[in-house]
């Protein structure tokens, strides 16, 4: 078929495809503000295995764990016997095995098997045929002139502003011999006769490629996995675009490029053309698992039964409140603050906690001290309703503005081509006392900013209203200590680009210290006081808000006295060394999981240039649990669980489980995929090794010099060097609510509802702090108070 005889159906058609792969790419955030993300976004609207058989297909990733690794979790009793059968009971696929007996010696036939091998690109068999490695040179010029093109401020040449991805590639690569040296004759001139708009680009590769309407979504998806963090990238530019109502083209534009690569390479390469046509019709063929991806999800199953019924035993049953505590401490959900909250409570009975998400449900949008960059403190899934600033006195706000682009041109000048041998030559070794003391860990602490305020402030009303909703939405409606302590959390690291990614989840990549002081002196407001008791909220008079940071790092916690009235200093110190004590425990919990650590060697691990393991983050996350603190109160979580306070009594209209369900439990969900996903897959949603990671752009990383975007989390933060230091396993929700409204959340919101009916979340029911029921595809429970402790517990 020839250009000119294309017709709209096929073009309909090809650009149909082309949306509905990129839609199978997940969104990867720059390194300034990392979230994790749902490597697997994509797929949610299909099970595991038929997810494996299409990754498999498009990247030749695994994305379970090994038979072998299975086998092992069942002969040492990790996995039981019950845990086999409930997982082969619960799979509706017709290519299971027949009983546990068969599933058991599957795992062990699986052993180190089943890696799959994905279908060849045309740069894939083009390199087979000419001995020379084509995959390898895409990766680098493309990721050459990607690292310019997309560059956040690093570069100091970058391409016009403004330009699109594909016509700036195009100028690009007219001009780039790198190519024809390496072989590829006459590429620049392909380049510059392809036509002149992506989607016109797409549809004639596509034609040159003999790619059909049945192939194109996968052959499609292939493209976009072989350029690795690259395609994320553009994906996370289209997911910021659409959060404000509009839209990207970056997507399409890197299809465009790529489909060109190969374009060219199979009119280089005319012999691999047969083999190409194979490839093509394998794409056509529907997506389907077979029996060995149906056996590896049901052994996943069955792990994630094995941790189930050890965490249900844990849970067994509320205990009783006691009198109103002196100091309530508010802390993250982040799974690092269950080890804190523990420790804490142990230090006093007139101690309790409260678990929920670190921005406090303030949907801002912060200007830090000298600073114009507008930071969204608040989950990616939102937009920012609030404008805040740290600007504090006016002066001094402009000292560091001036402070900070002085600092920014004098980086500019030894870094520049022309300045930076001479001013290694010149001004070397007048930094070499700085070297030696950051090397030491003796640089000068953080500053701390002005507390922040709301640009243009709020009205009497705003204040209370606002005031109001987070109280009720943390089930903070009465009860209160008089102490009330907001601690946000952020991570204390040296010398790593990945520094965000400790940060606050819940506070888009950031500390949480902004929205714990606003929140802070909001509720300390007395406009915000006197309107609080007609909203249903009673707030003594005695209690007293204070705001803090914990150092998921070092465990030491900060607090700010911002406003705070001199009369409760002593209330204060009080507090200060009940904290100190907590940390001290928490500290030696930690140092057990943490490689050549000890408790008292936290803090140097913190300010170690050389260190790749200063915590272990979110590492064997495993559980949401939203209940009451009754519930979990007392019991060893190990750091494994999201604990969420929520009290289903006081949730009038349950607009608060259907806010956690819909938005915590999701967030939760993308930090367990992703610890998931860089665990089972590293070398496609891994971030590599640290050792050699260079950063690019200010966009994330790579290895070595140049080659493909590493997304995802680095192997050090998921493995210890021996072994996994993070379990892979699906989350388990556990949430004390009626069934009967949980329900009504999944209705309304198909989306969240897939995640459960396709296994990539578990669902229980708690009632009265044990677990009652189990969530069953198809908006169903199966009970499980019938159920033995002591087996639960073997």
């Amino acid at each position: 078929m020839k250009h000119s005889q294309i017709t709209p159906v096929r073009l309909s058609a090809v650009l149909e495809a082309a949306e509905q792969a990129a839609r199978a790419i997940p969104p990867a955030f720059p390194l300034d503000a990392t979230v994790a993300v749902n490597p697997f976004l994509g797929q949610t609207g299909e099970d595991l295995a038929t997810a494996a058989a299409r990754l498999g297909r498009v990247a030749g990733v695994r994305i379970t764990r090994k038979g072998a690794e299975y086998a092992s979790a069942i002969a040492d009793g990790r996995i039981t016997e019950d845990d086999l059968a409930e997982a082969l009971a619960a799979s509706p696929s017709p290519l299971k095995p027949a009983d546990t007996a068969a599933l058991r010696l599957a795992a062990e036939r699986l052993g180190d098997g089943l890696e799959p091998s994905a279908l060849p690109t045309v740069a894939d068999l083009a390199a087979e045929a000419t001995g020379i490695d084509w995959p390898a040179l895409i990766d680098k010029c493309i990721g050459l002139w990607a690292a310019g093109q997309f560059d956040r401020g690093q570069a100091l040449w970058s391409p016009a502003p403004g330009s699109e991805a594909f016509a700036a590639w195009r100028a690009w690569a007219m001009h780039d011999l790198t190519p024809e040296i390496a072989g590829l004759e006459g590429f620049c001139a392909h380049v510059a006769a392809a036509p002149d708009t992506p989607e016109r680009a797409i549809l004639f590769a596509a034609e040159a490629l003999g790619i059909t309407d049945e192939a194109a979504e996968t052959a499609f998806h292939r493209l976009f996995m072989s350029m690795g963090g690259w395609s994320q990238h553009a994906r996370w530019l289209l997911w910021q675009a659409e959060l404000a109502g509009e839209t990207d083209r970056t997507m399409v534009d890197l299809l465009a490029i790529r489909l060109i690569w190969d374009e060219a390479l199979l009119a280089h390469a005319p012999q691999v053309a047969d083999r190409w046509a194979h490839a093509v019709a394998a794409h056509a063929e529907p997506v389907a698992p077979g029996a060995d991806e149906v056996v590896l999800s049901i052994l996943q199953d069955a792990a994630d039964r094995g941790h189930q019924r050890q965490l249900t035993a844990a849970l067994n049953g509320s205990i009783p409140a006691d009198a109103r505590p002196f100091l309530q401490a508010a802390f993250c959900i982040d799974v690092r603050s269950e080890v804190f909250r523990r420790a804490l409570e142990s230090v006093d009975s007139a101690i309790a906690t409260i678990g929920f998400a670190g921005f406090f449900g303030l949907p801002i949008a912060h200007h830090a001290h000298g600073s114009d960059i507008r930071e969204a403190h608040l989950p990616v899934l939102l937009n920012p309703a609030i404008e805040t600033t740290s600007a504090g006195d006016s002066a001094k706000d402009q000292a560091s503005r001036i402070a900070a682009r002085t600092a920014r041109a004098w980086g500019r000048f030894r870094q520049a081509a022309v300045s930076s041998f001479a001013f290694v030559e010149a001004m070397g070794p007048v930094y070499a006392v700085k070297l030696v003391k950051s090397a030491l860990g003796l640089g000068g602490a953080a500053k701390t900013e002005p507390a922040p305020q709301v640009i243009g402030g709020l009205s009497a009303q705003a204040k209370a209203d606002t005031g109001a909703a987070v109280l009720k939405a943390m089930s903070l409606t009465q009860g209160h200590g008089e102490i009330v302590l907001l601690l946000g959390h952020g991570g204390n690291v040296t010398n790593n680009p990945h520094e965000s990614a400790y940060h606050c989840g819940a506070c888009g990549g950031h500390t949480g210290e902004v929205s714990a002081r606003l929140l802070a002196i909001l509720l300390n407001d007395p406009e915000t006081r006197a309107g609080l008791t007609e909203r249903g909220v009673t707030v003594p008079e005695d209690t007293l808000f204070v705001a803090g940071l914990h150092d998921t790092t070092t465990d030491d916690i900060t607090i700010y006295e911002d406003e705070l009235p001199a009369t409760r200093s002593d209330d204060i110190a009080k507090v200060r060394k009940w904290l100190a004590q907590a940390a001290k425990v928490a500290r030696a919990e930690r140092a057990v999981r943490l490689p050549g650590a000890r408790w008292n060697t936290i803090h140097e691990r913190a300010t170690n240039w050389a260190e790749i393991r200063p915590e272990w983050g979110l590492a064997g996350c495993a559980a949401f649990i939203a209940a009451p603190r009754e519930a979990t109160a007392g019991r060893d979580l190990g750091g494994r669980a999201f604990l969420h306070s929520y009290d289903w009594r006081a949730d009038e209209g349950f607009g608060t489980l259907e806010l956690i369900i819909t938005a915590p439990v999701v967030v939760a969900s993308w930090i367990s995929l992703q610890y998931f996903g860089s665990s089972v897959a590293p070398e496609m949603f891994g971030g590599g090794n640290k050792l050699i990671h260079n950063v690019v752009g200010g966009i994330g990383v790579i290895e070595g010099n140049g080659g493909r975007l590493r997304p995802g989390l680095p192997w050090q933060a998921v493995h210890d060097g021996e072994a996994l230091a993070h379990e892979p396993l699906r989350l388990s929700v556990m949430i004390e609510a009626p069934r009967e409204e949980i329900l009504k959340v999944l209705e309304t919101h198909a989306n969240v509802r897939e995640l459960f009916d396709n296994g990539w979340l578990h669902l229980f029911v708690l009632k009265d702090g044990k677990v009652d029921a189990r969530y069953r595809p198809g908006l169903e429970w199966a009970d499980c108070t019938g159920r033995n402790t002591e087996a639960l517990a073997a």
